[in-house]
């Protein structure tokens, strides 16, 4: 089995089909894994709920997905992500709401804690160091987490001693270095894993990220991939989006 490991779509139906299309010419997925933020900051919330509810998926809630159906408050956005929020809820038909309020804020596959922020703090948590890291392997039940948030990929690997509660203790944790392409054997460490935005990068890198997990040989693959990028520009132009939620775009920061 091979799943598609995405998160952080933010509306962005061109980033979203370019790495469908992407994923397809690399041998295609069994199921998409989503990681949260469907929706917020781009013009096609509505699309990008419907496209990924069109595939055989696994989904759990972002921070903006529960802020587009008042789940938490705006007050805890800054002024372009409450804006892009506030415009998000008003494009969302009955059954985009029921669907983003099915969401659950984990779910476990393939031993996989599958979380948007962190294992202890689903909704905010950004997981950026190995500090942070370390401080939530006790907080997860599986070997291995894929979380999102962050719009940056990584891969963590965590060295284990002894046994624990029925999981590995930790020693140490440290960031991998990894190509695009080349595929990460996950061993017996526990690995904690982002796969990059696929609608608003954040790590200099405008294309969007996605990534691969082929459970027949237990290997992770990260892929980038360009898109039309100027046509996302000119919708949220069109919708009145913050101008610099659409520019940084153009920078993937």
């Amino acid at each position: 089995m091979r799943y598609a490991i995405l998160a952080d779509i933010h509306s962005n139906l061109e980033a979203f089909q370019a790495v469908l299309a992407h994923l397809a010419v690399q041998g295609g997925a069994d199921q998409l894994w989503c990681l949260g933020d469907i929706v917020g900051y781009g013009p096609d919330p509505a699309a990008c709920i419907e496209l990924l509810q069109q595939q055989p998926h696994i989904s759990i809630a972002g921070n903006h997905d529960w802020a587009a159906i008042g789940k938490v408050p705006l007050a805890q956005f800054n002024p372009d992500a409450a804006a892009a929020c506030r415009w998000t809820a008003l494009q969302l038909e009955t059954r985009h709401v029921r669907y983003l309020e099915s969401l659950p804020l984990h779910a476990e596959a393939e031993g996989f804690t599958l979380v948007h922020g962190s294992p202890r703090e689903p909704t905010w948590e950004y997981l950026l160091t190995l500090d942070a890291i370390e401080a939530n392997l006790g907080h997860q039940t599986t070997p291995h987490c894929l979380v999102g948030h962050s719009h940056v990929p990584f891969v963590a690997a965590c060295s284990t001693q002894g046994i624990a509660q029925g999981l590995p203790t930790i020693s140490h944790c440290e960031e991998l270095e990894f190509d695009l392409g080349e595929p990460i054997v996950l061993n017996d460490q526990r690995f904690v894993i982002n796969p990059g935005a696929v609608g608003q990068p954040r790590d200099g890198d405008p294309k969007a990220s996605y990534a691969v997990y082929d459970a027949t040989n237990g290997a992770i693959t990260f892929f980038r991939t360009s898109y039309d990028i100027e046509a996302v520009q000119r919708k949220m132009r069109a919708a009145g989006l913050p101008s610099r939620l659409s520019q940084r775009l153009s920078y993937g920061l």
